[in-house]
């Protein structure tokens, strides 16, 4: 049976924990705008004690409001404490058992394409403040969809985009799992996996965990319209493009310039691809890599391994 949490505990937090937080780098009337565009995110929260996955779960949630005619709610979260049949990227199994966070969020964009594809790191951004922000100072960003605390991963996210049949509408699914409070892995994951109260020694509040989680999404993704509303006002106005803020903050969270890697689109059951060093994180997500020729690529998609 389904729960729904409200969401005003995550608009009580976001005032009075994320926007003081936000204050030291921003304007106030910058930081309450980036919120303002970022609000949709938990508009409406749902819970389970348990489901197989998430992501097909929201899938199924809006192609049955589609055929009812009802309009989707932008930023819907659903959570499960365990799920079942748990996928990561590439159909790998992914162990969810109680204590972890783990579900999906409903995303519909507004935004242009460039901005749009920012949407997946967003998430790990938000993951990794998140950590941080809980105690595991040393969180860091592994490329592109990954969160490591001492060289062992905390959190992975997938994105899924797809039409709806009926609307047209363009949904983003975006799905998190994060170990928060577990104790035990599996024997294949017990050099690989760590959870947060593994790394901090504390057992941790895991639904202030997740009001904290949901809203530095809710400001990430907000960052994404702050960004590109400022970008339309620097073409109008022939100014030169800066820095985008995710980005930044990206690189900012991320272990990985100068780093050697083994890239590819499976680096765990397929041969990789090659191996290079990262030279950089390029504005509009890129990874930028120095193959061992000396050849330069950039690439958007697939995954890395560090070899130092």
């Amino acid at each position: 049976m389904a729960s729904q949490r409200p969401s005003d505990r995550l608009r009580t937090y976001i005032e009075e924990v994320e926007l003081p937080d936000r204050l030291g780098c921003w304007q106030e009337d910058q930081a309450r705008r980036i919120l303002r565009y970022g609000s949709f995110v938990g508009s409406v929260i749902e819970h389970h004690p348990k489901l197989e996955r998430t992501m097909p779960h929201a899938r199924a949630h809006i192609e049955a409001l589609e055929e009812k005619g009802v309009s989707v709610a932008n930023g819907t979260v659903f959570m499960a404490d365990t799920l079942s049949r748990s996928k990561g990227r590439f159909t790998r199994a992914w162990y969810a058992p109680p204590g972890g966070l783990w579900g999906s969020i409903i995303y519909i964009s507004t935004l242009l394409p460039g901005y749009r594809l920012l949407a997946p790191l967003a998430v790990g951004v938000a993951c990794c403040e998140t950590l941080r922000a809980s105690g595991a100072e040393a969180a860091v960003i592994r490329w592109i969809n990954d969160v490591l605390v001492n060289g062992l991963k905390v959190g992975g996210f997938l994105a899924e985009n797809f039409s709806g049949r009926v609307s047209g509408e363009d949904y983003c699914l975006l799905g998190f799992g994060i170990n928060v409070n577990n104790q035990e892995f599996p024997q294949a994951l017990e050099h690989i996996a760590t959870s947060l109260s593994l790394q901090t020694g504390q057992q941790v509040d895991l639904e202030r965990f997740g009001t904290c989680f949901l809203a530095k999404l809710s400001w990430n993704l907000g960052l994404l319209y702050w960004s590109e509303e400022q970008e339309l006002q620097r073409f109008s106005n022939g100014s030169d493009e800066p820095n985008h803020p995710l980005i930044s903050r990206f690189r900012e969270l991320s272990d990985v310039l100068g780093r050697r890697v083994v890239f590819g689109f499976d680096v765990q059951t397929k041969k990789p691809q090659y191996r290079a060093r990262v030279l950089a994180l390029t504005n509009d997500g890129g990874l930028r890599l120095q193959l061992e020729d000396g050849t330069e690529v950039v690439e958007y998609s697939g995954e890395i391994r560090y070899l130092d």
